[in-house]
């Protein structure tokens, strides 16, 4: 499936004040022939009774192409506020959905049809979380690192490891296997992108000069410029365009890539070999109680154990400036 079926079937449903918002593999660029289309139509603008027929449409057009439904939590596939999105961020009113399609709208994001409300609710939600960091402005630290933003994609990736858990016992450990093996790789993924693009937010510069000098004044909107040219990217390409500049990291690096590379390929192995199912379709329905001695299990638990063993060599080492950021920002 292309992004262009897509915005010939469901663009002209949006408008100036609403966007289709896509996130998930489709938005990484890993979408793959079982991939759901977990999608958003995100409303800045006055509210109408029309929007929910919108949806509707939306909904009934995606499963015209037999394209699969977003998952069973209703996150996705209805219809969100940009107000929610920009001022419910912490307290009680930030739910679990609305953290969760604020931080994806960051991190790994993409629009069908028109684009302008999902610009304007993204830079706004950036404005927040820039224009009351305190410490970015006025900190004394050796670092300039947006810890509010970063402090909630941290949140964030904690939240999803305890939704795992929710799952399993809600579900009966129903897709054990395949939740697994994703919240090891493109879960973890997702984590490291928005660590890295907060982190770009010192890195950037020529000179420790230009930052000290940058950083004199409060230049919100500035580095709103500098998060979206870093953030448009896909998770993958954040990830590669910070580790490019740490040649001495090749090794690791590699490891890294091949691993996660090897898992997108189980993913979009569509060749039944497993019973008579494809990989993926194997794993969704293996019995947990088989996850130690199935073979197609033990070769995904393999591959998120070298990912996880390259990422741990790279980030969590004091010889490199990743490294020391990392234990800065991503434990205290």
């Amino acid at each position: 499936m292309t992004k262009k079926l897509l915005e010939d079937t469901l663009g002209g449903f949006t408008s100036s004040d609403s966007s289709i918002v896509v996130v998930g593999s489709l938005a990484r660029q890993e979408f793959t022939s079982g991939s759901d289309v977990d999608w958003t139509l995100l409303l800045d603008g006055i509210s109408h009774p029309e929007h929910l027929k919108v949806a509707q449409e939306i909904r009934k057009s995606l499963k015209d192409l037999d394209i699969r439904q977003p998952g069973r939590e209703g996150v996705f596939g209805t219809i969100a506020s940009g107000h929610d999105l920009i001022h419910h961020i912490g307290g009680q009113d930030d739910t679990n959905a609305n953290t969760t399609l604020r931080i994806l709208l960051l991190l790994e994001s993409d629009t069908i049809g028109h684009p302008d409300a999902y610009e304007r609710v993204l830079r706004n939600v950036l404005w927040r979380y820039l224009d009351e960091d305190r410490g970015l402005w006025l900190g004394s630290g050796e670092y300039k690192v947006p810890r509010f933003l970063f402090n909630d994609v941290a949140r964030y990736w904690r939240t999803m490891t305890v939704d795992f858990a929710y799952k399993q016992r809600n579900r009966q450990n129903e897709g054990f296997a395949i939740r697994n093996l994703k919240l090891r790789m493109s879960r973890k993924l997702l984590f490291l992108a928005g660590m890295v693009a907060c982190f770009e937010c010192h890195c950037g510069f020529a000179s420790k000069e230009e930052r000290q000098e940058f950083y004199s004044l409060k230049q919100v909107q500035a580095v709103i410029e500098r998060l979206r040219l870093v953030l448009m990217k896909p998770p993958l390409e954040i990830l590669a365009s910070a580790l490019l500049r740490n040649p001495n990291l090749d090794l690791q690096s590699k490891q890294l890539f091949d691993s996660y590379d090897e898992f997108l390929g189980m993913l979009a192995d569509d060749t039944p070999s497993c019973g008579g199912q494809t990989i993926r379709e194997h794993l969704d329905k293996l019995p947990v109680e088989r996850l130690g001695s199935d073979e197609t299990a033990s070769r995904g638990r393999d591959i998120s154990h070298r990912y996880r063993d390259a990422i741990g060599a790279i980030f969590l080492s004091d010889k490199n400036e990743l490294g020391r950021m990392t234990i800065e920002y991503g434990v205290f």
